[in-house]
């Protein structure tokens, strides 16, 4: 299992557009991909679970991910969230 801290940049936070290219990206990975924010950790290729975290500028998120593609998987998030 891979894990890593992201602090949102986008003034938007993860809402809509944005929350949908997350989980694009996500989603064209093999692995089990979960996002954590406080106390709630919701599935990172669910366009809702995205969406319920109310992602804002400026918080920390964490992203967890397990399976043969992990690392890529992280990497590509990571880069995508430094692109916002």
């Amino acid at each position: 299992m891979q894990a890593k801290e992201l602090t949102i940049t986008s003034a938007d936070g993860l809402r809509a557009s944005k929350a949908a290219m997350f989980v694009q990206v996500a989603s064209g990975f093999a692995s089990q991909i979960f996002m954590e924010k406080g106390n709630k950790k919701i599935n990172a290729k669910s366009i809702m679970g995205v969406l319920s975290l109310g992602v804002k500028q400026g918080e920390k998120i964490y992203i967890f991910a397990n399976g043969k593609d992990e690392k890529e998987a992280i990497d590509a998030i990571e880069n995508l969230v430094k692109s916002m």
